[in-house]
């Protein structure tokens, strides 16, 4: 499958093949890295590094999977260029485009990286914007078939806000892959209907089920639940009414029996608040499933790469 050239904005770009391609792809370099078989890929590739928001994994993963085929990664903080201050977002990345063969992006405006993606004329990367977070969803995906052998089929809930950039992303990927995706949450932090609306067409080719609920009982036959911090960066003003509306929704040791399933897992793609979302109990539980997600942020993210600029 060719998607050279191709950037990785948000999951809506990409058909059920193409993510199936990429899983497959971030598998294989997993299973060399292991070995300490790394590529050339991006032998010659100069990638950069965009940051409005700090981050641990997608930092450390991008950086390290570029290093891993050979590319050089170029880390670029919020104080270190003048993306739409001094300079406008469509000449930074004119700018950027003629030096980077590739550039990643992780702030807060979806604009901002489409228009990276539009200006640059090279392969942009979704780091992480308050909408999507698409590579987020690549490592999670990868994680459920290492651990279920299998994605179509599988319920997935996901409790907390259903309007941050997870809930959508999570949305998104499991109508497209033929996951059963349950979005649990009071009726307020539901996302928008038009949404809701685009992603249940996604299901209809797949033949998944998009539900929302505010019902604990959702969980019933959960395979795995999923949650996220309560207030994402830049949200922390917040924090005081969402703990107020989510508390009834923490994922604690009731929650999960409730699922009537003693396979369920729990996933959280980090950093956690523990004893906010999730209690200690349950995030230590399975912190091994956990941090292999957290590590599979670094194969899917090399894979994206490799797919969409290597050689």
């Amino acid at each position: 499958m060719n998607l050279k050239g191709r950037s990785f904005l948000t999951l809506k770009d990409y058909n059920a093949n193409e993510i199936e391609y990429l899983l497959d792809l971030a598998a294989d370099l997993k299973r060399k890295k292991k070995q300490g078989i790394t590529g050339n890929s991006l032998k010659g590739k100069n990638i950069a590094l965009i940051f409005e928001k700090p981050s641990t994994r997608t930092r450390a993963a991008f950086t390290v999977a570029c290093i891993d085929e050979g590319g050089h990664p170029e880390y670029l903080g919020k104080d270190d260029i003048q993306l739409g201050h001094k300079e406008s977002i469509e000449d930074t990345a004119r700018v950027l485009g003629r030096i980077f063969d590739g550039i990643e992006f992780r702030g807060f405006k979806q604009e901002y990286v489409e228009k990276l993606a539009e200006y640059s004329g090279v392969p942009v990367w979704n780091g992480l914007t308050d909408l999507y977070h698409p590579t987020q969803i690549l490592a999670d995906f990868l994680t459920l078939k290492e651990h279920f052998d299998k994605l179509k089929g599988l319920n997935l809930v996901y409790v907390g806000d259903g309007r941050n950039n997870m809930a959508n992303s999570l949305m998104i990927g499991s109508a497209k892959m033929g996951i059963n995706f349950t979005i649990l949450a009071p009726k307020s932090l539901w996302p928008g209907q038009d949404f809701i609306d685009l992603c249940k067409n996604y299901a209809l080719d797949s033949g998944s089920r998009i539900e929302l609920s505010d019902c604990l009982d959702s969980v019933v036959g959960a395979d795995a639940i999923y949650t996220d911090v309560w207030c994402s960066m830049g949200e922390e003003e917040l924090a005081a009414e969402r703990i107020r509306l989510l508390k009834p929704y923490q994922v604690n040791a009731n929650l999960l029996s409730r699922t009537k399933k003693s396979s369920t897992i729990f996933m959280h793609c980090l950093p956690a608040v523990k004893g906010n979302e999730v209690t200690e109990e349950v995030f230590e539980q399975f912190a091994d499933l956990i941090f292999d997600q957290a590590e599979n942020r670094m194969h899917t993210i090399k894979a994206v790469m490799v797919a969409t600029l290597g050689i």
